[in-house]
């Protein structure tokens, strides 16, 4: 039954991840034009696309959509996980310049938000499957391949934040139409 709610996915926690998703949406944006600027990037520069996930559809119920969104969001934090490694290894330390703060920031968010969705889809009766990414870790062939691929990944986690935003809201405001269900039903069983 989609947009049912299930058991456990209150109104008040889904705002809650709502608001964490719509942070990691801004600080992944701020990154990319860090990025970008950093990197010498156009700002029409394609991306490739990095999550292959079914995105979560109206049609689905809550703890399929919650499902999809921690798959998604559980490999875009282990791209980033790479990308930051990756990046680390190039530069040959930890820089504590503002694209590196933000770039901490941005993984630090996500990773709050993967583990807030996984409470949210564990109060909705689900089980998290954990991505078992066997693939060898991304070697570029050269420098500008190395920075098409990290500006992927930040392409993915702000795409796949949005998409949380939007899937969130959605729980939310199904969660805020249960209560009135219930009131009518009681409301009818009173006048009887």
């Amino acid at each position: 039954m989609a947009g049912t709610r299930t058991r456990g996915t209150s109104r008040t926690t889904a705002a809650k991840v709502a608001n964490l998703a719509a942070l990691v949406q801004y600080e992944c944006t701020n990154l990319l034009v860090l990025y970008r600027k950093r990197e010498n990037l156009p700002e029409d520069v394609a991306s490739d696309r990095l999550v292959f996930v079914s995105p979560p559809s109206s049609q689905l119920d809550t703890r399929s959509k919650l499902l999809s969104l921690h798959s998604a969001l559980d490999k875009c934090h282990s791209l980033l996980e790479r990308a930051i490694a990756l990046e680390k290894e190039d530069l040959g330390g930890d820089e504590t310049g503002e694209y590196e703060n933000g770039r901490r920031r941005l993984k630090d968010q996500l990773l709050n938000l993967l583990r807030s969705t996984e409470e949210l889809l564990k109060a909705a009766g689900g089980q998290t499957v954990r991505s078992l990414d066997g693939s060898e870790p991304y070697r570029p062939s050269n420098v500008f391949h190395q920075k098409l691929w990290v500006y992927s990944v930040f392409t993915e986690v702000k795409l796949w934040s949005e998409t949380a935003v939007a899937v969130l809201q959605e729980l939310q405001s199904d969660a805020a139409k249960e209560p009135s269900k219930r009131s009518k039903r009681s409301t009818r069983s009173t006048r009887r």
